[in-house]
């Protein structure tokens, strides 16, 4: 009788309890300068993953439709810890970003920044923000 016990509920202790430790990002982005292509968002979760110039050391990320100048994406299942997001208006659709001389021709934005420059670059540190329940961001896109 105690091992159906045991069978029975521990499951559902385990399962409460991860649910419990986990959370939803949801990241939204307004005023784009058009609907072309698709939108990324890269989510980061590690000291040192930004800047991510080649787009390798994400921890997920995804890639959605733009409707009305605008787009939104979801990240679920996220532990507790601190986390920064990275968006890319991908106007063409080649998954990179397009560069002329060292500025991005596509619309960028970072948690955390409302403008990019020489003196405010974007790193892991400065862009990250805590994460202990879901959450919504809206990220200000950024075109040079």
């Amino acid at each position: 009788m105690k091992k159906l016990i045991y069978a029975l509920f521990l499951p559902l202790f385990f399962n409460y309890s991860y649910s419990q430790e986990s959370y939803s990002l949801t990241v939204k982005v307004n005023d784009l300068r058009n609907s072309k292509g698709v939108m990324l968002f890269i989510l980061y979760n590690k000291e040192g993953s930004l800047p991510d110039e080649k787009l390798k050391k994400y921890y997920k990320k995804e890639i959605t439709a733009i409707s009305k100048n605008s787009s939104s994406a979801t990240f679920n299942n996220l532990p507790k810890g601190n986390y920064a997001v990275f968006i890319l208006h991908d106007e063409n659709d080649n998954s990179k970003i397009d560069k002329k001389f060292i500025l991005p021709t596509e619309g960028v934005g970072f948690s955390n920044f409302k403008n990019i420059n020489l003196t405010n670059r974007p790193n892991f540190s400065k862009a990250s923000f805590q994460i202990n329940e879901d959450l919504t961001k809206a990220i200000k896109i950024i075109y040079k």
